[in-house]
């Protein structure tokens, strides 16, 4: 369900673009696809609030909608909250990350087999097995009493 405004879903949309375009070399979409951005606007859950704070920072800073800027009016406000949007730009950029990273168009452009990790499961190497000395010494936790 898409509980966006249809100006929150064009702002959306265009910075989600702005972050990743398309690109015609590794041929892969940009995160403005039509997929990928129903991923997007599909997924928000928990994350909604600071969503929509951040697309708010963003019609602010635009007087307005911000996808009807032109290109470099919407980068000069995006460069400025890119250094001080906090925890709202975070949430909105990882939201855009996430959904575009798990389509699988994206997947098999990083030669990767798009599927789910089990049951075939994936290949590790193994590590440094004493790293976790330092967790193991913990005392028990409540969690772990009983």
């Amino acid at each position: 369900m898409n509980d966006l405004t249809p100006a929150e879903n064009r702002d959306l949309r265009c910075i989600a673009g702005m972050i990743i375009p398309a690109s015609m070399e590794f041929d892969v979409p940009g995160a403005d696809d039509p997929a990928i951005f129903a991923d997007i606007v599909g997924t928000l859950g928990r994350d909604l609030a600071d969503v929509r704070a951040a697309l708010s920072a963003f019609a602010k800073q635009a007087d307005g909608a911000f996808a009807d800027l032109d290109a470099a009016r919407r980068e000069k406000i995006a460069a400025s909250l890119r250094v001080g949007g906090g925890a709202a730009m975070a949430t909105l950029s990882r939201v855009i990350l996430q959904c575009y990273y798990r389509d699988d168009r994206v997947v098999r452009s990083l030669g990767l087999e798009p599927r789910a990790p089990f049951p075939k499961g994936h290949t590790l190497e193994q590590g440094d097995w004493s790293l976790l000395d330092p967790v193991r010494a913990r005392p028990k936790m409540w969690r772990d009493a009983g």
